[in-house]
């Protein structure tokens, strides 16, 4: 484990790739190597940093170090195979920044750093040492990293069980390997690609350390990757085996709602995608596709520097419901423009949907980065090798149903951020209600809002995800009609009137529900979408200046209808604002 490595050289034909979005198996074999690097260069990081660090019960940390030093000696390849594993990184990366004092965590010091002893124990087995240490044990459970738990009954919440191994037998607390109270993540697999499904590393989830959760059974998640992986391979064969080679484990989470699935990666753990349990095989694949996108990013910003910003200056993200740093949205737009080349494949009528609605906001969202400052020259040179990609595709036909579904669902995500999000200048809303309406005009063209911590009742993708339901099962929609908001969290029945095109219905259910008081940033919204669609101006001034039009409402105690200010403040209508310093 002292060798000197050389120095990683991406070839120009994989930088070029990298940069366009792609990347080839043999691309991807370069970042899993480079990623090799950086993982060893944090984990000493972390051994330097916690040399004065108290042990606690456990043995010093030198001890881990040179056991699985001797595993290295003995089964180099495997015990490379295990740093390289995902959840290492997190440990690692997780527990310098406690040792730095730039995050907390409710477990004992001594558990994290010890982890390295777990670490250690689970190389020594897969090389076939005889060795004896001992790990932690994090509430109930012994972990050992990419190999299995083993359940500890009784006993506080923080303590530490003995592993060892002597002709070929290994015990865990006096419990055998493999027998009762063990539990090993199941491994997914299919012709071509094989993840583990890990239920159970305490660094598996991104966020925070947590416990193992042992799934009863890992056959529906076979299901679902079987189906995933054949429309991945039938997609794009190249891709496909791209993947598999950069992808190692899934953490599996609950089933979300359907339609809004929930998945996470992180730049510390190069191979891993957390995913919800997808409601088929092509959501699967689309999540798989969106997450090893923003894998290949992090390990390439590991290589090179895409920005250089503080992070104080954040932006609209047309995937996210929150403000984005320049980071953030840096790396959506990669992710994004990977989901898009997914279903540009997809040909039916969820797939043309999905693929109109994210060839747009990712279109939407190059052209609000482009302009930062923080970008450094690489960075702006991937953004327009991206850019120079999409173009092309946002010429090409989707039929019309299908676009104003997709245009719906861009208006409606893009105004809710708005008025959620920002506040028009006291000042400004006082000296237009003085004067209403006459000067609505010259006040919105002077509007400049700032960006404040909305607190959204409900997901900004509610309407789309019924337009989805809409394309993709309309039995099940006609379902859901009666009581929308059982199956779709947050939905009314005015959305209902959105998206089957009775807007006049809409129309009239969103401005009584203003008039009575009750104009929350959905209501007005929807009133904007609904006018909008019936033709009347008042559409475009409310989608431009929801914020403005609210609190304008507000100063006037309700004195002004509601679709009045909307086209008083049409012919003041400018384009979104989307950054905020």
């Amino acid at each position: 484990m002292h060798q000197t490595a050389p120095p990683h050289v991406l070839s120009r034909r994989s930088f070029d790739q990298l940069l366009g979005g792609g990347g080839s198996p043999a691309t991807v074999d370069v970042l899993r190597a480079s990623e090799r690097s950086w993982r060893l260069l944090v984990v000493r990081a972390l051994l330097d940093a916690a040399a004065t660090a108290p042990t606690g019960p456990l043995p010093p940390l030198d001890e881990g170090w040179r056991l699985l030093s001797r595993a290295w000696s003995a089964a180099a390849r495997e015990v490379e195979r295990l740093l390289s594993y995902p959840a290492v990184g997190m440990w690692s990366a997780h527990t310098l920044r406690r040792l730095r004092g730039t995050t907390d965590h409710d477990a004992p010091l001594w558990a994290e750093t010890g982890h390295l002893h777990a670490l250690a124990a689970s190389a020594a087995i897969r090389a076939g040492l005889e060795f004896r240490t001992d790990v932690p044990v994090r509430c109930g459970w012994a972990v050992l990293p990419a190999l299995g738990a083993m359940r500890v009954p009784g006993g506080p919440d923080w303590t530490v069980a003995e592993v060892s191994a002597r002709d070929g037998d290994v015990l865990i607390a006096g419990r055998r390997l493999g027998g009762p109270g063990w539990h090993a993540p199941a491994e997914l697999r299919a012709d071509g690609c094989r993840l583990l499904l890990d239920d159970i590393d305490p660094y598996r989830a991104l966020r925070t350390p947590g416990v193992p959760e042992p799934l009863d059974s890992a056959a529906q998640w076979q299901e679902l990757f079987g189906s995933a992986w054949e429309i991945l391979h039938a997609t794009d064969p190249e891709a496909a085996r791209a993947l598999a080679d950069g992808l190692v484990s899934v953490v599996p989470r609950p089933r979300s709602e359907r339609f809004r699935p929930h998945s996470a990666s992180s730049g510390d753990a190069f191979g891993t995608a957390v995913a919800s349990v997808p409601d088929d095989g092509e959501q699967f694949a689309s999540t798989l596709v969106h997450e090893f996108q923003h894998n290949k990013l992090s390990a390439f910003m590991h290589l090179f520097t895409l920005y250089e910003d503080p992070g104080a200056r954040l932006y609209y993200a047309p995937w996210r419901d929150d403000p984005r740093p320049l980071g953030g949205l840096l790396q959506g737009v990669y992710a994004f423009f990977g989901v898009t080349a997914f279903w540009r494949r997809r040909d039916h009528p969820l797939g043309r949907f999905e693929y109109a609605l994210w060839r747009a906001q990712t279109a939407h969202a190059l052209h609000t980065i482009s302009r930062s400052d923080g970008l450094t020259d690489l960075g702006r040179r991937l953004l327009a090798e991206l850019a120079g990609r999409l173009e092309p595709w946002l010429a090409e036909p989707v039929d019309a149903g299908t676009r104003a579904a997709a245009d719906l669902a861009i208006a409606d995500h893009r105004a809710t951020w708005r008025a959620y999000h920002l506040r028009p200048e006291p000042g400004a809303v006082r000296t237009l209600a003085a004067a209403w309406p006459h000067q609505a005009r010259s006040v919105a063209q002077r509007h400049e809002p700032t960006l404040v911590a909305g607190r959204p009742v409900r997901g900004f993708d509610t309407r789309s995800v019924l337009l989805r339901w809409l394309l993709a099962d309309p039995a099940g929609f006609d379902r859901l009609r009666d009581d929308p908001g059982v199956t779709v969290s947050g939905a009314r029945h005015e959305d209902i009137d959105l998206v089957t095109g009775r807007t006049a219905e809409a129309l009239r259910a969103c401005h009584a529900r203003i008039v009575r008081g009750e104009g929350d940033p959905e209501t007005w919204v929807g009133l904007a979408l609904a006018a909008r669609a019936e033709g009347d101006p008042a559409g475009e001034g409310l989608l431009a200046h929801p914020e403005l039009a609210a609190a304008l409402h507000t100063e006037l105690d309700g004195r002004a209808d509601p679709l009045e200010l909307g086209r008083a403040l049409a012919s003041g209508a400018s384009s979104a604002t989307t950054t905020v310093a």
